[in-house]
């Protein structure tokens, strides 16, 4: 026998929550045909003004659970899902914009296999969403993508189903309206099994609560936080190879106009030398802070690395194993390059020769230098990540 709990965060909800409840109830059908023979209905009253609560208490069926004050969308449904009773808890809005009636599309994948089940406003069902909130999702739909390297479509969407034992494995959740961003990306980086189902979308029965630029830059802040606190390799490391490259290219752009006898820099020349000697060390700085920061989320959550820029590991040995000898090689060049550069201006040759030798002698020495700093940072972050396996094979070995 399987128990499904639905819970309705409702904020001055008056003119709605009796429908969106009823329609709630009226899927209990639906639901048993599935092999989902229980359902429980929650609205948590998040501190209401108006009639909420007691339009809620006069419905049967329904269960109330009044906050004495307005915490947040997230605070009320993390109240409903301490609450709860069902094997499967689900939730949706109170507004009318989700179809309760897809409860049952939404539990059948955790019937067969699926972990938790999201109900896509923008995966082709029809969608009365306002253009701007559709870009909006959109935008914070592929950021999560890029960040995780698993294609979602919809980030942030307030109609879910998923499996009761799921909660310790995603929270801490927040409490405002970022919530639902938040769940993706701790399910995906717990490695949870998601199934989006397309779901239609309706304009919203009264005034909406969700700011577009406030709320925007809180899921997109969320978003990146949560990444960085699980696989910070990946936005870092994009970011970093990003900038190396621009600067890889800066850099063969002056050697380009070097070697067809360019020997002095216009305004734009100097912005070029400028990037070619900052990037390529800003960028491997951010690759490199990326990976040893991977170090660190792997012994705070005593499990091996198993994250890293592309999601599995592309290098056998890790390529940070390999930074001792590139930073010894890359220091090397630069201190003689620059050695060289020395030896030319001694015998004559003027800095309108020399600028790029000085300036690949100063980028190679730094770069080098870095190399060998994060090598050791991440050595000794391998070695603490080992010792508490250490200690318990050491320990077993104790008659």
């Amino acid at each position: 026998m399987t128990s499904l709990t639905v819970v309705i965060p409702a904020y001055n909800e008056e003119s709605g929550i009796a429908a969106i409840a009823r329609r709630v109830l009226a899927v209990r059908d639906d639901l048993a045909r599935i092999g989902v023979d229980e359902l429980e209905l929650l609205v948590v009253d998040d501190g209401s003004a108006d009639r909420t609560a007691a339009i809620v208490s006069a419905l049967d069926g329904v269960c109330l659970i009044r906050h004495p004050r307005n915490r947040g969308y997230g605070a009320a449904l993390k109240t409903g899902f301490s609450q709860a009773k069902g094997e499967l808890i689900g939730f949706l809005d109170a507004d009318g914009t989700y179809p309760p009636e897809y409860f049952p599309a939404l539990c059948a994948p955790l019937l067969n296999g699926s972990e938790l089940a999201i109900g896509s406003r923008m995966a082709g069902a029809e969608s009365q969403m306002p253009a701007t909130r559709r870009l909006g999702n959109r935008f914070f739909a592929g950021l999560l993508s890029l960040l995780t390297n698993q294609h979602v479509t919809d980030s942030a969407s307030g109609m879910r189903v998923f499996k009761r034992e799921l909660l310790d494995r995603i929270y801490p959740l927040p409490d405002g309206l970022n919530l639902t961003p938040v769940m993706s990306t701790r399910a995906i980086h717990e490695g949870i099994r998601l199934a989006e189902i397309p779901i239609p979308y309706r304009e919203r029965q009264g005034r909406s609560k969700l700011s577009v630029v406030n709320d925007g830059m809180r899921f997109l802040g969320t978003i990146v936080w949560t990444v960085l606190t699980y696989n910070p390799a990946r936005p870092l490391g994009l970011l970093g190879v990003g900038l190396f490259s621009l600067g890889v290219l800066a850099a063969l752009g002056l050697v380009i106009a070097r070697l067809a006898g360019i020997t002095s820099l216009g305004p734009m020349g100097v912005l070029v030398a400028y990037l070619a000697a900052l990037l390529p060390v800003v960028g491997f700085d951010l690759f490199a802070l990326g990976a040893t920061f991977n170090y660190a989320v792997s012994l705070f959550h005593a499990r091996p690395v198993r994250q890293g820029l592309f999601g599995r590991p592309i290098f056998d040995p890790p390529l940070d194993r390999h930074f001792w000898w590139m930073g010894l090689l890359a220091g090397g060049a630069g201190i003689a390059l620059g050695a060289a550069s020395l030896v030319l201006g001694l015998n004559g040759w003027g800095v309108e020769r020399l600028w790029l030798y000085l300036l690949g002698a100063a980028a190679l020495t730094m770069l080098g230098l870095n190399l060998l700093v994060f090598w050791l940072i991440m050595r000794v972050l391998e070695e603490l990540s080992h010792r508490q396996a250490d200690i318990q094979a050491d320990l077993a070995c104790v008659p």
